[in-house]
């Protein structure tokens, strides 16, 4: 995946804080695959003009491990995420990345039952 981000690489949708750059990217990837270690992301539509990719997923899992963003112990629960993500592409990497997740969706599937 190094070889796909740009070295100036930005994730537009990051936690606050977080730095610019492939690395910092890669090290939340390692993050979302130590909390959900079965992860799919399944491509339902993928449209291309110009320098931007917009792509329309659902992203499947099971909450395993820590997740810190979330501040939630493993529940074992599992999940249905869906979502848009825009990448723009120079020279073949990808240089931007933003994208727009049912993240409350998310939340509600994994929050503990009352």
């Amino acid at each position: 995946m190094r070889k796909q981000l740009a070295p100036d690489f930005v994730d537009h949708e990051m936690p606050p804080g977080t730095p610019p750059g492939a690395d910092a990217a890669l090290r939340y990837r390692e993050m979302m695959h130590s909390a959900f270690p079965d992860l799919r992301v399944k491509i339902e539509d993928m449209v291309a003009e110009c320098d931007l990719v917009a792509v329309r997923a659902t992203w499947t899992g099971t909450h395993r491990g820590s997740f810190p963003l979330l501040n939630l112990a493993p529940t074992n629960r599992s999940f249905v995420l869906t979502g848009m993500v825009f990448w723009r592409i120079r020279d073949g990497q990808i240089v931007e990345r933003w994208a727009t997740l049912d993240r409350l969706g998310l939340q509600q599937q994994l929050a503990p039952k009352s």
